[in-house]
């Protein structure tokens, strides 16, 4: 069956996610060096471990699991949707940014309530000012957008996702967007893909899907019906060798139809599973 429509994750397929993440809290981490002479770099990791453990640890953490809404977009996105999900944790979320930012300078010694305001404000700013688009994205899209319909399937607060698409000047290659957080559940709930079909007016063996995670994007679509091509920017092994013998059959992902390190051979790829 030829290959009608392509499926496209976005963070970490399309999008530099965690390090647009990095870079934004390493700015406002250098901003509490350059004014009070704290170490930044201790700082950061103190900030990341201190916002992640009130994350998991924090009310919402089921609800969050469930769209997937990571820590990190906790520390910057407004939650703005009308669901209950995401007003309550929109209630919450001043509270889990003063604190994430406040018991990370806790950690070096200092209780500086003005400041953590101050770092949890510039954070936000920097990470809004990020949107960065892989250097191979544009063109493959553009290239694919010829010949196939597209649609972009991501897990996250609507409003989040869609700050980043626009950002990164993705919207116009898709002819469907389909966020979790509009749905009230995300992949690899097979369903997710389903709205996307139906969306695209394709079938399953018409459609490949490419993502990052094998869990959420491989397994996913798998599970649906759908070819899929996982996108391995950082080489990272299906199953941790360390682990290998000790694995539950459900924690072994079935391979995918193919794999890359970056986008550039995606449309001769996807040719081949025609």
């Amino acid at each position: 069956m030829k290959i009608r429509a392509v499926l496209f994750d976005l963070d970490e397929t399309l999008i530099a996610e965690e390090s647009s993440n990095d870079a934004a809290a390493i700015a406002a981490c250098a901003l509490a060096a350059d004014r009070h002479g704290i170490d930044d770099a201790a700082l950061f990791r103190a900030m990341r471990e201190q916002s992640l453990a009130l994350w998991l640890g924090g009310p919402m953490i089921d609800y969050c699991r469930n769209i997937g809404i990571s820590s990190r977009e906790g520390l910057w996105g407004a939650f703005s949707s009308d669901d209950p999900g995401s007003a309550k944790l929109r209630d919450w979320i001043p509270e889990y940014r003063r604190r994430s930012w406040l018991d990370a300078l806790r950690h070096l010694g200092i209780d500086d309530e003005s400041l953590a305001a101050e770092l949890a404000h510039a954070f936000m700013i920097e990470r809004r000012a990020r949107h960065v688009v892989f250097s191979e994205s544009r063109q493959v899209l553009h290239q694919l957008k010829r010949s196939h319909r597209l649609a972009l399937i991501t897990n996250g607060a609507s409003d989040i996702q869609r700050e980043k698409i626009v950002g990164a000047g993705l919207a116009p290659f898709f002819d469907a967007i389909v966020i979790s957080g509009s749905l009230g559940f995300g992949k690899p709930n097979p369903e997710i893909f389903a709205t996307a079909l139906r969306h695209l007016n394709v079938a399953p063996d018409e459609t490949v899907m490419v993502g990052d995670s094998l869990s959420r994007d491989i397994e996913g679509a798998r599970t649906a019906g759908i070819k899929t091509i996982w996108i391995n920017r950082f080489a990272r092994p299906r199953h941790d060798p360390r682990k290998i013998e000790r694995l539950d059959e459900r924690d072994r992902y079935h391979a995918p139809d193919a794999e890359l390190i970056d986008l550039r051979q995606l449309p001769s790829i996807i040719a081949g599973l025609d």
